[in-house]
């Protein structure tokens, strides 16, 4: 009877104890209200004094075409690897930037161009660097990112596995641009009157454009790549490589985090990871995309250093440099589409 009327006690209070609270339910996600988004860059440094009306104009029609390929190949489902392939390809393409066709001159009067492409689901990479019969540089490290063990190609050795892919190779003429070749004659005499280089020491940042093109995606099924190509330094010596296919420097992604696409003083970017520490101050450190952003172009480069172009996992951009100029544009599925070169914008 006495453990009859403690299980009766027990089981009143049970019937008598408040139920369990049913869990809290879940914010949804914050997407940045995009389907997709994607930015690119054709190049920081550049100053109003060299760039006239006429040939803005032509650098911002260059930007848009590049763009509009981007947003329409995202609008019909393309992945975000794609995209940045055929983007920075066309900008190869257009001599009016130094990447591919437009590449600027080394020292010994040649084009040496680098490029890399990363896949932000993975972390899967290719880079090359050194290459000078090479149309289109992105394409060669696609390959290497897809058709190799490898990450980093570099000289013969990428032109190589470039011919045994089917790449297009041209001869190095093709890529002779008068005004790139003007461009380097200028700085020479400048180098040759000014002493700027002993035992081959660079004076320091280089003066005008730096040059590179790059692109930052975000696809329609969440997945994040990023992408650079660069002819490099103007008058470069020594088998230069600069921060674009050195991944974390200037070019890195992870779904994570970011994609972001640098340009500037390579060496820099290369002292600074920057690409790698942009992502991993939002992964790791708290901050938003655009506060991550300028604390290492504002804090941690000089002034005139250059700037990248990034895109998060939720769909939010920035485009930020330090330099006067940086030849940019950016578009997403709510419509935002625009180019400009300036800081105010325009």
């Amino acid at each position: 009877m006495r453990r009859l009327s403690v299980l009766v006690c027990l089981l009143a209070l049970t019937a008598c104890a408040p139920a369990p609270e049913a869990p809290a339910p879940q914010e949804p996600k914050d997407t940045g209200g995009v389907d997709w988004a994607i930015a690119i860059h054709g190049g920081a440094g550049v100053r109003h004094s060299r760039v006239p009306p006429e040939a803005e104009a032509a650098y911002k029609e260059g930007l848009r075409r590049a763009l509009e390929l981007g947003r329409n190949m995202l609008e019909e489902g393309a992945s975000s690897l794609d995209v940045v392939e055929s983007v920075l390809a066309t900008l190869e393409d257009d001599p009016l930037f130094n990447a591919g066709k437009g590449a600027v001159f080394t020292n010994e009067g040649t084009h040496e161009m680098d490029a890399a492409i990363m896949d932000g689901r993975d972390q899967n990479c290719g880079s090359i660097s050194g290459v000078k019969t090479i149309r289109n540089p992105i394409h060669l490290a696609r390959k290497v990112m897809d058709e190799s063990r490898h990450v980093f190609l570099m000289g013969s050795g990428a032109e190589t596995f470039a011919a045994e892919q089917g790449l297009e190779i041209v001869d190095p003429e093709y890529f002779f641009v008068q005004r790139r070749y003007d461009q380097w004659q200028r700085v020479v005499e400048k180098e040759r009157n000014a002493d700027a280089e002993k035992s081959g020491k660079s004076a320091g940042r280089p003066e005008g454009k730096l040059g590179t093109v790059g692109a930052v995606v975000l696809d329609r099924h969440g997945n994040l790549a990023a992408g650079n190509s660069t002819g490099g330094m103007t008058n470069k010596r020594f088998g230069r490589v600069g921060d674009v296919p050195v991944i974390g420097a200037g070019t890195y992604a992870s779904n994570r985090s970011a994609a972001v696409a640098c340009t500037g003083f390579g060496e820099q970017f290369i002292r600074n990871t920057v690409a790698r520490d942009v992502a991993a101050l939002v992964e790791f450190g708290g901050l938003d995309l655009e506060a991550a952003a300028r604390k290492l172009i504002f804090e941690r480069l000089d002034e005139g250093d250059g700037g990248l172009v990034a895109v998060d996992s939720r769909g939010n951009m920035t485009l930020t440099f330090n330099s006067e100029g940086m030849f940019r544009g950016a578009a997403d599925s709510s419509g935002r589409f625009e180019v400009g070169i300036w800081a105010d914008g325009e």
